[in-house]
């Protein structure tokens, strides 16, 4: 493990964009702990903290603690998540985007340039509703007008520069920037987390060090399983009836296999599900306690807490939907019949064309179902496993409980695995030995 790691340094661009990487995360850590001006930090804490858990604590995972502190990144990279998936689902209802899709590369510039755009627009529409909150909770100085500009500007600034962060390192550094900086966002609050458990596990009035221990092995194994699954592919057999030129080598006759992931939609479905099933609390946030009306907003409201039956089923019904859903716009199966048809590949017993494009979404659909299960589990971690362990008697510190499952376990195991995976592609074209000797990354090349 340790040649490896010597490996990595010893390719010089291997170790140029790796530093480059941790240079620009670095900027990006510092940037989320600049506060916007005119910004009062004493209210805005306390009006986080007597506020439950909402949109905005889901928000304030993808930025890092930044959006809770008000800082001059507190939108993050989201609204470039957002538009970006925007221009996703425009492309598979749109017949402009997807003309501009089927251009290659002089068509993908293209959307990028319009979701640059869109980011823009979305981040100062958000800054505004940002500001509007501030004011509100008493965390604004000067309210007013000028307030509004002034966060509006600093925070719309923030999430340009913040997007121009995640291109340089897609472009100079090592793995996908978007998703290094969601990734940073998350990780940068594990070390205060543990240290905030350890803390606990000291107190002879949380549990005893047995408990946290089981607690820390739990995470562990979850954490394992999180990479099992997200790895897990359902190989289809291909072959190839007959000779074609690809880079100049002639290849004939030969058998490979269409990977199908079990998880193909990724963290989506439950960031879409948990937009949804919030948005009641979030309207009750705002909607007070005082009138008769937010009383019956609460009666309502509490079938859609984390303590309801209600809502653990309609958030679960909804993953399973979204990753239906996702799956059908990023994996079109006509298409890859398609593809196979033109260079004269097929599937054994199946016929190509229409066919095999009905065999492949006939797979997809059965490996999703167990694949959005598996999301519906994940994002019910974090809450059934406080509850156990407070039944016991064992406290969990907030910031913990998050690295149990959901959002941020799934992108925290996605990003590093993408990143292996690029680190180890550049030591294998250069002849040394993968980055973890006969690992499944390695197999999966092969």
């Amino acid at each position: 493990m340790l040649e490896r790691f010597r490996n990595i340094f010893n390719i010089p661009e291997l170790r140029n964009r790796i530093l480059f990487t941790f240079g620009v995360l670095i900027v990006y850590r510092i940037g989320g702990a600049i506060p916007t001006p005119g910004v009062n930090s004493a209210a805005l804490a306390q009006a986080f903290s007597a506020r439950a858990r909402d949109l905005f604590a889901v928000y304030d995972l993808f930025a890092g603690g930044a959006f809770k502190q008000a800082t001059i990144f507190a939108l993050g990279i989201m609204p470039y998540i957002s538009a970006s998936i925007i221009f996703q689902l425009l492309g598979s209802v749109w017949a402009p985007i997807q003309q501009l899709q089927k251009e290659g590369q002089e068509g993908q510039k293209k959307i990028n340039q319009y979701t640059r755009y869109l980011t823009v627009a979305l981040a100062a529409v958000q800054s505004l509703g940002v500001s509007q909150f501030l004011i509100q909770n008493g965390a604004a100085l000067d309210p007013g007008i000028g307030f509004r500009l002034m966060v509006m500007l600093t925070m719309t600034t923030g999430t340009v520069f913040v997007m121009w962060l995640g291109e340089q390192i897609s472009e100079r550094g090592i793995g996908n920037g978007i998703s290094l900086i969601i990734f940073i966002g998350i990780v940068a609050r594990f070390p205060h987390a543990i240290i905030g458990q350890l803390r606990v596990m000291l107190d002879p009035d949380s549990g005893g060090v047995i408990a946290t221990m089981a607690l820390f092995a739990l995470m562990f194994v979850i954490t394992a399983l999180v990479v099992l699954i997200t790895q897990g592919t359902r190989r289809i057999p291909v072959r190839y009836a007959s000779q074609r030129v690809v880079g100049g080598r002639v290849y004939g006759g030969q058998s490979t296999h269409l990977p199908l992931k079990v998880n193909a939609a990724g963290v989506i479905p439950i960031i879409f599900a948990q937009s949804i099933v919030l948005v009641p609390t979030t309207v009750l946030q705002f909607a007070g306690t005082a009138t008769p009306e937010s009383e019956t907003l609460q009666m309502i409201f509490g079938w859609f807490q984390p303590t309801s039956l209600i809502y653990w089923t309609f958030y679960s019904l909804l993953i399973i939907f979204f990753s239906y859903f996702y799956t059908a716009i990023i994996f079109n199966p006509v298409d890859v019949a398609d593809n196979l048809k033109r260079n004269n590949g097929f599937i054994p017993g199946v016929r190509p064309g229409k066919k095999t494009a009905e065999y492949i979404d006939r797979v997809l659909n059965r490996i999703t179902l167990p694949g959005s299960i598996y999301l519906a589990v994940i994002a019910a971690l974090p809450f059934l496993i406080i509850s156990i362990f407070q039944s016991f008697r064992v406290s969990v510190v907030p910031d913990f409980h998050d690295f149990f499952g959901g959002t941020g376990l799934l992108i925290v195991v996605g990003v590093a695995l993408d990143t292996l995976d690029k680190v180890e592609s550049h030591l294998l074209v250069r002849h040394y030995d993968g980055f973890m000797k006969g690992s499944r990354l390695r197999s999966r090349r092969r």
